[in-house]
């Protein structure tokens, strides 16, 4: 498997990192919460709230990050270097989003977004 198919995995798995991350900080509790943890997550504050957004936002941006990375292979019109490169820059910018996330810097949590988005759109176009 290429190195932008592994990053597809581990585009999965950060939104689960910042669940888990939102559940610590929220002071979550297995036994009395995780019968309704959406309820314990929507009703948290501060750096527990902030994770649970950037844990949504990670959702919703795994579809078409993974939908561009399956069709810049499946094209075969880009170089693997090229899916790669891209591939790399966007896990670097969800990794930035989730630290600004996390440290409540919302002009630069908003860069580190476009700079994800911007590297979906060149997995678009190198597919083209």
């Amino acid at each position: 498997m290429t190195f932008a198919y592994w990053s597809v995995l581990i585009a999965a798995l950060m939104p689960l990192f910042c669940a888990a991350y939102a559940k610590k900080a929220g002071g979550f509790h297995f036994d009395r919460d995780n019968g309704n943890p959406r309820g314990f997550l929507a009703h948290t504050t501060g750096l527990a709230a902030r994770a649970n957004a950037a844990q949504q936002n990670g959702f919703e941006a795994f579809a078409p990050f993974a939908a561009a990375v399956i069709i810049a292979h499946s094209t075969g019109n880009a170089a693997q270097a090229t899916i790669n490169f891209w591939a790399a820059a966007f896990l670097l910018c969800r990794a930035a989003f989730i630290y600004c996330y996390l440290k409540d810097k919302a002009r630069q949590r908003s860069l580190a977004w476009l700079g994800g988005f911007a590297c979906i759109l060149a997995l678009f176009v190198a597919a083209a």
